[in-house]
C-alpha cells in the first residue's frame, strides 16, 4: 500500500510523538525549581533566598517577587539568557554589582520596584541593548554623585522609565528622580597625596622661577644649608642640583635680578649673605655679607620691587634689634630703611593693598603692624595695626574676588582669616591653634586652601567653600612641626611642599577626584 490509506497521517503522528519525548526530555533535564511556578517560557519565584539555580536555559520571563536576599552578585543570569523580562521587585535587595545582569543581550523589561536599592552601579545597563522600559519606583535612593552617571543616561537613553523618589541627601529628599539635572551634582574634589618625601629636616620653602623652570629652594638648619631642587624629567621625582652651605641657616631666599639668580641666605651664626650663580659653571659665590652692623637675628625674608627697584625686608627677632629694609644698588643690596625697633619681629610679609605697596610686620611682642609705601619719602610709613590680634608669629595674605586677605597665626589661641576693608583689617573666620607656626593660603587652579600647621597633633587643611565664604575642614596631613608650605606646579602637575622641622620634609600632590566615576 506504499504510504497511501491509513498511513498517509503517520509522519505528522511521529512528529507528535518526537515532540512529546522532546518535552519529557527536557522537563526531565530542566526540572522547575521547588520555591518557583513555572510554564513553557516563564518563571515565577516567591521567597528566595537567591536566584535560582535549575531554570530553563529559553525561558523568556523571570519574576522573582519577596525575595529575601540581599545583594545580587555579577553574573547571576548566565544561566538564563534568553530572558525578555525580568522583575524584581518587594525585596529586601541592598546592593547590585556590577556586571549582574551581563548577558542579557534580549533584555527588554527590567524591574527592580519597591526594593531596598540606595544606589545603582554606574554600569548596571553595560550590553542591555534590547532595553526599552526600566521601573525603579519604591527604592530609597540616595541621590548624590553614585546617581549622577543614572541622570546622564536618562537624558540619552531611548527606553522609557519609571521613577521614584530620592531619599537624601537633606536638600534633595522628595526630589523625584526625573526633575534632576546635572547640575544638581558637585562630584569633583580634590585630595593631596603623598608623592615623595626629602630626608631632611627644613625651616622654609621658596618657590621660583628661572631660565623658563620651576625651581624650589629649601633651607636646611642641622646641615647647615640651603638646597636648590628641580624636577627630574627621566625619574619623574625632584632632586637637588645645588647647595650653599652656610651656619645655622633660617631662610633662603632666590631671586632674579637683572638676569642673574641670587640667594639670600639668613643665618643666626656667621652672619647673613648673598650669593650669585655663576652661569658659566653653575656654582654659587658668596656677593656681599649683608648689613653686617644691622641685622642680629633674622626670621624671615621678603622679597618684592616698588617703583622699578628690588628690596629685601629682615625681620629681625633680636631683643635690640630692627627690621630692615635693604635695596638693590646693582652690586648689592645696601640699607634703605630701618623698620620697627625693638619689637623682635618675626614675620615680614610684602602685599597690595588699595593699589598701594604695603608690608604687614608680626612681632611677639605687640600686634601686627600695617606699612604703607610714600612716593614722595620713597619710605614705608605706618598706616595702622590689625586690632585684637597678639602674639602673631607670622602672616600670609592672598587674593579672592578682588578682595585681600590674611591668614594671621599664633601658637596659642585662635589663628586667623581677616579681610582688608579700606582702612583696616577685619574678622573673617577663626581657627583654633595649638602649637601652630604656619597658616599658609594656597591657590591650586580653581581651588583655594589654607592650611594651619600643627606641633603637637596633624596639621589641618581648609578648603575655601564658595558658598558660605568660609574655610571649612577638608584634611589631614601627617607632617612633624611643619614650618612652611609652598605650591609647585610642574608639567601640568601641582605639588605641595611640607617643610619640617623634626622629620622627613614631604611633598604631597594636588590630585582631582570625579565622584562620579
Amino acid at each position: 500500500m506504499g504510504l497511501g490509506g491509513p498511513w498517509a497521517c503517520a509522519p505528522l503522528f511521529v512528529l507528535l510523538l518526537v515532540a512529546a519525548g522532546g518535552e519529557r526530555h527536557r522537563a526531565s533535564r530542566w526540572k522547575c525549581p521547588i520555591i518557583c511556578s513555572c510554564t513553557q517560557d516563564n518563571a515565577l519565584c516567591d521567597r528566595t533566598d537567591g536566584v535560582p539555580r535549575g531554570l530553563p536555559p529559553d525561558i523568556t520571563s523571570l519574576s522573582l517577587v519577596r525575595s529575601r536576599f540581599t545583594e545580587l552578585r555579577e553574573g547571576s543570569f548566565l544561566q538564563t539568557p534568553s530572558l525578555q523580562l525580568l522583575l524584581f521587585t518587594s525585596s529586601t535587595l541592598g546592593l547590585i554589582r556590577d556586571d549582574a545582569f551581563v548577558g542579557l543581550l534580549h533584555l527588554e523589561y527590567l524591574s527592580l520596584a519597591h526594593n531596598q536599592l540606595e544606589t545603582l552601579p554606574r554600569h548596571l545597563f553595560r550590553g542591555l541593548d534590547a532595553l526599552t522600559h526600566v521601573d525603579l519606583r519604591g527604592n530609597p535612593f540616595h541621590c548624590d554623585c553614585r546617581i549622577k552617571w543614572l541622570v546622564e543616561w536618562l537624558s540619552s537613553t531611548n527606553a522609557s522609565a519609571e521613577l521614584g523618589e530620592c531619599q537624601g541627601p537633606g536638600e534633595l529628599n522628595g526630589t523625584r528622580l526625573s526633575q534632576l539635572h546635572l547640575q544638581d551634582f558637585d562630584c569633583i574634589t580634590t585630595a593631596l597625596v603623598l608623592f615623595q618625601s626629602l630626608p631632611f629636616q627644613a625651616l622654609s620653602v621658596e618657590p621660583f622661577w628661572y631660565q623658563g623652570e620651576q625651581h624650589v629652594a629649601i633651607t636646611q638648619p642641622f646641615a647647615g644649608r640651603c638646597s636648590l631642587l628641580e624636577w627630574d624629567h627621566l625619574d619623574g621625582a625632584f632632586r637637588a642640583y645645588a647647595s650653599i652651605n652656610g651656619s645655622s641657616p633660617v631662610a633662603c631666599k632666590p631671586l632674579v635680578v637683572e638676569g642673574r639668580l641670587l640667594v639670600v641666605l639668613a643665618q643666626l651664626a656667621g652672619g647673613s649673605h648673598v650669593w650669585r650663580r655663576e652661569e658659566a659653571s653653575g656654582r654659587f659665590v658668596r656677593l656681599q655679607e649683608l648689613g653686617p652692623q644691622r641685622i642680629r637675628k633674622p626670621n624671615a625674608l621678603a622679597s618684592f620691587r616698588v617703583d622699578g627697584d628690588w628690596f629685601l625686608a629682615v625681620a629681625d627677632s633680636s631683643k635690640a634689634g630692627a627690621t630692615t629694609l635693604f635695596r638693590w644698588g646693582g652690586r648689592g643690596f645696601y640699607a634703605h630703611q630701618a623698620l620697627h625697633a625693638w619689637h623682635r619681629d618675626t614675620h615680614v610679609e610684602f602685599l597690595e593693598l588699595a593699589g598701594r605697596p604695603s608690608l604687614i610686620l608680626a612681632s611677639s611682642s605687640q600686634r601686627p603692624v600695617v606699612y604703607q609705601w610714600s612716593r614722595p619719602s620713597r619710605a614705608f610709613l605706618r598706616h595702622t595695626d590689625i586690632p585684637d590680634m597678639d602674639d602673631v608669629y607670622a602672616v600670609k595674605h592672598f587674593r579672592l574676588r578682588g578682595d585681600v586677605y590674611v591668614c594671621l597665626t599664633r601658637f596659642i589661641g585662635d589663628s586667623k582669616v581677616m579681610r582688608w576693608e579700606g582702612s583696616m583689617f577685619r574678622d573673617v573666620q577663626h581657627m583654633p591653634s595649638r602649637g601652630s607656626m604656619v597658616f599658609q593660603p594656597l591657590g591650586i587652579g580653581s581651588h583655594r586652601y589654607a592650611v594651619l600647621g600643627n606641633d603637637y597633633s596633624f596639621s589641618q587643611v581648609y578648603r575655601y567653600d564658595t558658598r558660605s565664604g568660609l574655610f571649612v575642614r577638608f584634611q589631614e596631613l601627617n607632617t612633624q612641626a611643619p614650618r612652611s608650605f609652598a605650591h609647585l606646579a610642574v608639567h601640568q602637575r601641582d605639588f605641595i611642599f611640607a617643610a619640617s622641622f623634626k622629620g622627613d620634609t614631604q611633598i604631597y600632590r594636588h590630585i582631582t577626584i570625579d565622584l562620579s566615576a
